[in-house]
C-alpha cells in the first residue's frame, strides 16, 4: 500500500466532503465560477484534446505498432471475446446510455445544436443523431483506448510495477520523477472519484425515476441519497468479491438483460424506421464527424456546447483512469490492434443499434407529436430522468420494461462503480491487481459520499440542482488531468518505437546506425518465440 498517496488523496475528498456537509451554498457557488472559467479558456483544449486521441488511436492500429502484444510474446487473452466486450462496456458507459438513449435525441430535436434547422423537423432530426453518435461513439472510446492501452502495454509488455504513474517512465527520471508520480496518481484518483460520482447521480435519478413510474414512490433527493447508499453497500460487497466473481458476472447479466430490452423495442417500436435509420444515421455521422470534432464556439453557440459536448469530453477523461485501467486489466495478451479496434469499433456499433432504437423511437413519437399525428411529447417533460418511462408508457408491457430498465440501471451501477473502486485501491496501492479489501472498501464509500454531498449541495436554497453540481465538478476535475492524459500519450509513442518487436527486425534489415541486432534484442526475441 502506498500510503503517502492514499493518504493525501482521502484526506483531501474528506475536506471536500466537510466543505461541502458545511458550506453548501459556498461550495456550489465556488463550482460554478470555476467551470466558467475552465469552459471559457479552456473549452477549445477539450475539443482538440478528444479529436486528436481518435487520431493516435487509429495510427497505432493501423501502422506496423499494431502488431506489438500486450504481454509477452506467448500470451493469450485470459478472458472470452464475449465476455471482454461485456465487461468493457459495463464498466465504460452503461448508466450513462440508459439516462441518455432516449433523453439525448428528443431534446436536440427539440433544441437544435447548430440552430440552423426548425425545431422538430427532419434536418433537426439528423442533427440530433449525429450528435448523439458523436458523444457516445468514436471519441470516447479513443479516449479510452489510449490510455488503457498505455496501461497494458506498461504492465504486461514492459512488466513494469507501480500502476497508473508507471506508464509515464519514459518521461520521469530521478527523485523528482517518483514525486511526480505520487502526483499523477493522486490526479488520477481525484479524476476517477469525481467522474464516478456523476454516474452515480444520473443513475441514482433514473432509478428514482422508475420507481416513481412504477410504484408511485416520490421522486425527491431524499429517495435518491437513499438509492445511492442502499447500491453503494452493493457495489463495496461485490468489489471486496474479486473482479471474476463480482464484475464479471454482473457485466455478463447485463449485457444479456440489455439485449432483451433492445430487441423488444425493436420488434414493438417503428421497426421499419429503425432499419432505415442504422445505416443513415451511420453515413451521416461519419460525414459530418470532421466538422462536429474541430467545433468550439468562436462562431456562437458556446452555451450549448458547455452543456452538452465540453461536459461528455470532461466525463470521459475523468473516467479514463478506471475505465483505461479496468480495459488494460482484462486486455492482456492481445495485440494493440486488436486491443483498439474493439475498443473504439464494437462499442461505437453498440451505440449506433442503441440510439437507433430507442432514440429512433423517440425521435418517432415527438416529431408526430410536432405535426399532429399523434405520438407523445417527450422532451416536455421536465425531468430527464423520467423521459425514458415516458416513452416505455407509448409501448406495450410498460410496466415491466420500466421494472427491467431499474434493474439494469442499477445492475450498471454497481458494475460501474466496483470497478472504480478497485482502481482507486489500486492506484493507491503501488499499482496492485489486487489492493486490500478494506482499500476498495474505503474508495467506494468515499466515492458514495461524494455523489451523496454534492446532490445535497446542489438542493440548497430550494434549488433543484444535484445533477449540475455533479456534473460542475466533474469537468473542473478533468481539466489538469487532460494535461496528464496528454504526457502519457507522449509516453506511450515513445515506449512504442522503443520495443524489441520494432527495433530488433530494423537493425537485421539493415539499419545504417547498428545494422546488428543487438545481443539483448536477440535474447529477448528468442525468449518470446
Amino acid at each position: 500500500m502506498d500510503v503517502r498517496t492514499f493518504a493525501v488523496a482521502a484526506g483531501a475528498v474528506v475536506l471536500f466532503l466537510l466543505a461541502g456537509v458545511l458550506f453548501p451554498r459556498q461550495l456550489l457557488d465556488g463550482t460554478s465560477t470555476v467551470l466558467d472559467v475552465v469552459v471559457e479558456d479552456f473549452g477549445w483544449a477539450f475539443v482538440l484534446g478528444a479529436t486528436a486521441f481518435v487520431v493516435l488511436a487509429v495510427v497505432l492500429a493501423c501502422s506496423r505498432l499494431g502488431r506489438i502484444r500486450l504481454g509477452r510474446d506467448e500470451d493469450r487473452p485470459e478472458h472470452s471475446r464475449a465476455s471482454w466486450i461485456a465487461m468493457m462496456f459495463s464498466a465504460g458507459m452503461g448508466i450513462g446510455l440508459m439516462f441518455y438513449g432516449v433523453t439525448e435525441p428528443v431534446t436536440h430535436l427539440m433544441t437544435v445544436p447548430q440552430g440552423d434547422a426548425e425545431p422538430g423537423s427532419q434536418a433537426a432530426a439528423r442533427q440530433a443523431m449525429n450528435y448523439s453518435l458523436f458523444h457516445w461513439g468514436l471519441h470516447p472510446w479513443a479516449i479510452y483506448a489510449v490510455v488503457g492501452l498505455a496501461l497494458a502495454y506498461s504492465s504486461y509488455r514492459r512488466e513494469r510495477a507501480g500502476g497508473f504513474s508507471a506508464a509515464f517512465a519514459p518521461l520521469l527520471r530521478g527523485r523528482r520523477g517518483a514525486g511526480a508520480a505520487r502526483v499523477i496518481d493522486v490526479f488520477a484518483i481525484f479524476a476517477t472519484l469525481f467522474g464516478s460520482a456523476v454516474s452515480l447521480g444520473l443513475g441514482a435519478a433514473q432509478m428514482n425515476g422508475g420507481l416513481t413510474e412504477v410504484f408511485g414512490l416520490p421522486s425527491s433527493t431524499g429517495v435518491k441519497v437513499t438509492i445511492i447508499a442502499v447500491l453503494t453497500l452493493c457495489f463495496v460487497l461485490s468489489a471486496v468479491s474479486g473482479i471474476e466473481r463480482g464484475i464479471k458476472w454482473l457485466s455478463n447479466t447485463n449485457m444479456v438483460l440489455a439485449l432483451v430490452l433492445l430487441l423488444f423495442l425493436f420488434v414493438v417500436g417503428p421497426t421499419v424506421f429503425v432499419l432505415n435509420l442504422v445505416p443513415a444515421s451511420a453515413g451521416s455521422y461519419l460525414t459530418a464527424l470532421p466538422t462536429m470534432a474541430l467545433r468550439t464556439g468562436a462562431f456562437g453557440g458556446s452555451e450549448w456546447l458547455s452543456g452538452w459536448t465540453l461536459f461528455y469530453w470532461a466525463w470521459w477523461v475523468s473516467w479514463t483512469p478506471f475505465v483505461g485501467a479496468f480495459l488494460a486489466k482484462i486486455s492482456k495478451g492481445r495485440t494493440v490492434r486488436e486491443f483498439v479496434v474493439g475498443v473504439m469499433l464494437v462499442p461505437t456499433v453498440v451505440s449506433l443499434l442503441w440510439f437507433s432504437v430507442l432514440g429512433g423511437a423517440a425521435l418517432d413519437l415527438q416529431r408526430r407529436f410536432v405535426e399532429g399525428r399523434g405520438g407523445a411529447d417527450i422532451a416536455g417533460i421536465a425531468d430527464q430522468e423520467s423521459q425514458m418511462f415516458a416513452f416505455l408508457a407509448q409501448f406495450p408491457w410498460a410496466g415491466v420494461t420500466s421494472v427491467l430498465v431499474v434493474v439494469l440501471v442499477a445492475i450498471f451501477f454497481v458494475s460501474g462503480a466496483d470497478a472504480s473502486s478497485i482502481v482507486m485501491g489500486s492506484l493507491s496501492s503501488y499499482g496492485a491487481d489486487e489492493p486490500r479489501r478494506w482499500v476498495t472498501a474505503v474508495w467506494g464509500a468515499l466515492m458514495g459520499l461524494v455523489a451523496i454531498v454534492l446532490l445535497l449541495a446542489g438542493n440548497t436554497g430550494g434549488e433543484s440542482q444535484g445533477l449540475d453540481a455533479l456534473q460542475n465538478v466533474t469537468i473542473i476535475a478533468a481539466a489538469p488531468f487532460l494535461v496528464v492524459m496528454a504526457l502519457m500519450a507522449v509516453a506511450l509513442v515513445k515506449d512504442l518505437l522503443a520495443d524489441p518487436q520494432v527495433t530488433t527486425p530494423r537493425r537485421r534489415s539493415g539499419d545504417r546506425r547498428d545494422p546488428r541486432a543487438t545481443a539483448a534484442d536477440a535474447g529477448w526475441r528468442s525468449q518470446g518465440s
